[in-house]
């Protein structure tokens, strides 16, 4: 049985462009969501507590923290409750 290094999967898969297409989209969805977290972590915060303090319902933490989908208006709320602004940068 042979095996492959992940690396070498993923470079073939991507040369499907519906793949690339979806694997950019779940890319960008992570990298937010982890950006999110550190952010909130880096202000020692837990996600309840950062839900209070933004006027969010916990469940809509967990949902930014997770990449899933929410309303800008959310966004900034988690924004400012941390002291920061929200701004949407396309690279």
């Amino acid at each position: 049985m042979t095996t492959k290094k992940f690396s070498d999967l993923l470079k073939e898969d991507l040369a499907d462009p519906n793949f690339k297409k979806a694997y950019a989209q779940e890319m960008g969805k992570l990298d937010s969501a982890v950006e999110f977290q550190r952010a909130r972590l880096s202000a020692g915060l837990t996600q309840g507590d950062l839900a209070a303090k933004a006027g969010l319902a916990q469940a809509t933490v967990v949902r930014i923290e997770r990449g899933d989908n929410t309303s800008f208006a959310s966004l900034s709320k988690f924004a400012l409750a941390l002291g920061k602004t929200l701004k949407v940068k396309f690279i």
